[in-house]
C-alpha cells in the first residue's frame, strides 16, 4: 500500500489546478523527449536520452541531487538502446542507415559506441574495414565485459570466411584484436566473467545444421546437433555457475515457450525451469556477462519470474498496487536493491520510475501534456472467430464515452509474429482521443498467446488471418458498439498488408484503408527476399513456412497480393511509406498507388524523407499522424 499511496500523491501532485487542457495532435506525434534511462551499478547515477531542445544529447545526472555530470551531443550516434558498463563507463548502441563503402545502396548498420564520463568522450566500438570485414553491418552486440571494465568482447567477420571474437578497448578508439579465432558459420559466443570463452553455437544455412560446441580443455565438442531449416531454439544466456546454456524451447507439456539449461559438459538439457501453461517466455533477465537472473512472460501486460523470491514478491506488490498500469524493467543494479521501470496505463500516459528502499518515485514524464485524466482506458476482450478460435483483442475507448455506435479503426500490428500490448500506444490513444474507438485483434498467427495460435496463421494470408479481422468488426457491429458506416482500417507492416487486403478483398466493411510501410505485393516481396539473402538462407525458409506453410505456389501469392485485386477496391487508400525502409521497400506502395492511379481509384500517397520502417524520426511520425487524421475525418 505504501507504493501505492506514495506513486499516486507523486502523480497528482505534479498536476496544475483549474481545467485540465486537451491533448494537441503534436503531444502524440511527438517522439517522447525523455528514453533509454538506465541506472549506474552504484545506484548513484542514471543517464539518459534528451530531446527536448534542438539537440539529441545524452545526460548523465547524480540520481539523488539532481545535479548535472555530463552532457554530450549524440545527434550523429541516435541510440537506441544504452546500458551502464561501470559507474565511469555507458555503452550506447544505435541503428543508423548508410552507404558502406565499396558496397551498393544504403543499408541498415547497427554500432556499438563506448561513452567515458572520465573523459567526456565517445567512440564507436567496431568499424566496418578497421581490422574487421568491410561489408558487415551487424556490429552493436556485446557479449560480454573484462573484469577490470576496460574491454568489450564482440563478434565480427574477419573476412567472409572467418568469424571471431574481438577484444575491444572501451577507454580508447584503438584496432581491435582477435581474442577466439572461429568458423563462418558461427553465430554467437558465450563467456564466463572472467573473460573465458565457454562456448560457441553455429548454423550452417547450407546443411541447415544447428550446433553448440563447448570449448573442453582447449578443444570444441559438440554438445547440440539439430537439422533445422530455421532455427526453432534460441540459446540466450548462461547460468551463474556458467556450468550450463540458457536454453527457450517448447516445453512438451504444454507447447508454450520455457527455460530449459544444457549442461556444457555432455549437453544433458533439464526439465523446465521457468515454465508457464497459459504465457511463453519471451525474453531473459541478464546482467553485462548475460548471467540470467530471471524471465518475462508473454502477455497482454507484462509478468515476472525470478530465481529470488524476494524479487518477485516486489514485482507483485508493485503490479497489485496499481493493477491496471504495465510496468516494464527497464534497468537494475547488479544487486537488484535498485530498479528503473516504465510504467504507462490507467494513471499515466508514460513514466520512468524508481523502486528503491520499498518505495516507488517517479524519475520523469514521457509525455507531461497528456494528464492521467486524459488517457483513454484499454480493456481486454476476446471473440469467437467463424471456424470458433478465440481472438484476443484490445480495445482502446474515448474517455468517458458510452460503448455505444462509435465511429472505429480497427489497427492490425504488424509482424505478423508479434502481439499488442496493454500500454500507451500513441496511435491509439491520439485517435481515442478524437472520438474513435480503436480495436486490435490478436489475429492466428500472432504469438504470445501459446503455439497453436501462431501457427494456425501459417499459410493464411489474406485468408484466415484476414477473417480474424473482419469478424472483430462484424462482431463489434453486432453487439452495437460500433456504427458500420464508420470503420477505418489502418496498420503498419504487415497491418499494412492488412490494411490493403481489407480494401481489396472486404471493401464493403471500410469507408477508408491507410497502409504505413505495407506489403502490397507478396510475390515480389519474397522475391526481394531471395536477391538479399539467397533461395537457401533461413529467413526465406521463415517467409516461406509464414506466407505458404512452406508450399510456394506463385499462384497462391498472387491470390492473396493487394496489388492484384485492384478492381474490387472500391474505397479511399492512403499509403504512407519511408524512403530507406529496408524492411519493406518502398517500391511496394509505389507499385501499388501507380496501379490505383491507373485504375482511377482514389488514392494518395506520402513518401516520408529519408524515413526507415518504424516511424523512429520525430519529423515523419508526426508527419505521418497529420495526413492520417486528415484522411481519416474526409472519409469517416
Amino acid at each position: 500500500m505504501r507504493i501505492l499511496i506514495y506513486l499516486a500523491i507523486l502523480l497528482i501532485s505534479t498536476q496544475p489546478l483549474g481545467k485540465i487542457s486537451a491533448p494537441k495532435i503534436e503531444n502524440y506525434g511527438e517522439l517522447p523527449n525523455i528514453s533509454l534511462m538506465v541506472l549506474s551499478p552504484d545506484a548513484q547515477r542514471i543517464a539518459y536520452r534528451d530531446t527536448s531542445t534542438d539537440k539529441d544529447l545524452l545526460i548523465i545526472r547524480e540520481l539523488k541531487t539532481k545535479n548535472l555530470i555530463s552532457a554530450i551531443d549524440i545527434s550523429n550516434v541516435k541510440p537506441n538502446f544504452a546500458y551502464f558498463i561501470s559507474n565511469e563507463k555507458l555503452i550506447l548502441v544505435a541503428t543508423q542507415n548508410r552507404y558502406l563503402n565499396g558496397y551498393r545502396g544504403r543499408h541498415e548498420v547497427s554500432a556499438a559506441f563506448a561513452f567515458n564520463l572520465a573523459t567526456n568522450k565517445l567512440h564507436q566500438l567496431l568499424i566496418p574495414g578497421k581490422g574487421i570485414y568491410g561489408g558487415q553491418t551487424q556490429l552493436g552486440r556485446v557479449i560480454g565485459i573484462s573484469p577490470d571494465k576496460r574491454y568489450a568482447y564482440m563478434p565480427a567477420y574477419k573476412d567472409l570466411g572467418s568469424f571471431n571474437l574481438y577484444k575491444v578497448n572501451l577507454t580508447k578508439n584503438k584496432r581491435p584484436r582477435i581474442y577466439k579465432r572461429s568458423k563462418k558459420d558461427t553465430i554467437d559466443f558465450f563467456m564466463d566473467d572472467q573473460a573465458n570463452v565457454l562456448a560457441r553455437e553455429r548454423y550452417n544455412n547450407d546443411t541447415n545444421i544447428h550446433q553448440v560446441e563447448s570449448l573442453i580443455d582447449g578443444d570444441w565438442v559438440q554438445i547440440f546437433k539439430e537439422e533445422t531449416s530455421y532455427r526453432t531454439k534460441s540459446f540466450a544466456g548462461i547460468t551463474p555457475d556458467f556450468k550450463s546454456l540458457v536454453m527457450l524451447n517448447k516445453d512438451k507439456k504444454h507447447g508454450r515457450v520455457a527455460y530449459f539449461t544444457m549442461s556444457l559438459a555432455d549437453g544433458k538439457i533439464s526439465d523446465a525451469t521457468f515454465s508457464h501453461k497459459d504465457k511463453d517466455v519471451e525474453r531473459l533477465l541478464t546482467d553485462i556477462n548475460r548471467v540470467v537472473h530471471g524471465v518475462r512472460y508473454s502477455g497482454f501486460t507484462p509478468t515476472y519470474d525470478f530465481f529470488d523470491n524476494k524479487l518477485n514478491a516486489r514485482i507483485r506488490g508493485i503490479n497489485h498496487a496499481m493493477p491496471n498500469n504495465a510496468f516494464i524493467i527497464a534497468d537494475y543494479t547488479p544487486d537488484w536493491s535498485s530498479i528503473i521501470l516504465y510504467m504507462d496505463g490507467e494513471n499515466s500516459s508514460g513514466d520512468y520510475v524508481l523502486y528503491q528502499n520499498s518505495t516507488l518515485s517517479r524519475l520523469a514524464s514521457l509525455r507531461p501534456s497528456i494528464t492521467p485524466e486524459t488517457v483513454n482506458p484499454v480493456t481486454q476482450y476476446s471473440f469467437k472467430a467463424r471456424d470458433g478460435l478465440i481472438i484476443p483483442t484490445l480495445m482502446t475507448k474515448p474517455v468517458n464515452s458510452k460503448l455505444e455506435k462509435l465511429p472505429a479503426i480497427i489497427l492490425p500490428h504488424g509482424g505478423p509474429e508479434s502481439y499488442d500490448t496493454v500500454s500507451f500506444d500513441w496511435m491509439s490513444q491520439y485517435f481515442a482521443n478524437q472520438g474513435y474507438l480503436v480495436i486490435q485483434p490478436q489475429f492466428r498467427g500472432s504469438t504470445g498467446f501459446g503455439p497453436e495460435h501462431t501457427l494456425a496463421g501459417r499459410g493464411q494470408w489474406g485468408k484466415a488471418m484476414q477473417d480474424d479481422l473482419t469478424d472483430a468488426v462484424k462482431d463489434l457491429i453486432n453487439k452495437g458498439h460500433i456504427d458500420k458506416d464508420k470503420v477505418c482500417i489502418v496498420g503498419s507492416s504487415y497491418g499494412g498488408y492488412a490494411a490493403l487486403a481489407g480494401a481489396a478483398f472486404t471493401p464493403e466493411l471500410y469507408q477508408c484503408a491507410v497502409s504505413i510501410n505495407g506489403v502490397a505485393d507478396v510475390e515480389a516481396m519474397l522475391k526481394k527476399e531471395k536477391i538479399n539473402y539467397g533461395s537457401d538462407h533461413w529467413v526465406v525458409s521463415y517467409w516461406q513456412d509464414l506466407i505458404s506453410n512452406g508450399d510456394i505456389n506463385k499462384d497462391h501469392l498472387k491470390q492473396i497480393s493487394p496489388i492484384n485485386h485492384i478492381k474490387n477496391i472500391n474505397i479511399p487508400i492512403l499509403l504512407i511509406h519511408g524512403e530507406l525502409d529496408k524492411i519493406v521497400p518502398i517500391s511496394q506502395s509505389e507499385e501499388m498507388f501507380d496501379e490505383l492511379e491507373d485504375a482511377d481509384k482514389k488514392a494518395s500517397f506520402i513518401e516520408l524523407e529519408k524515413g526507415d520502417h518504424y516511424l523512429s524520426k520525430g519529423k515523419n511520425r508526426m508527419q505521418a499522424l497529420r495526413k492520417i487524421d486528415e484522411f481519416i475525418k474526409k472519409h469517416i
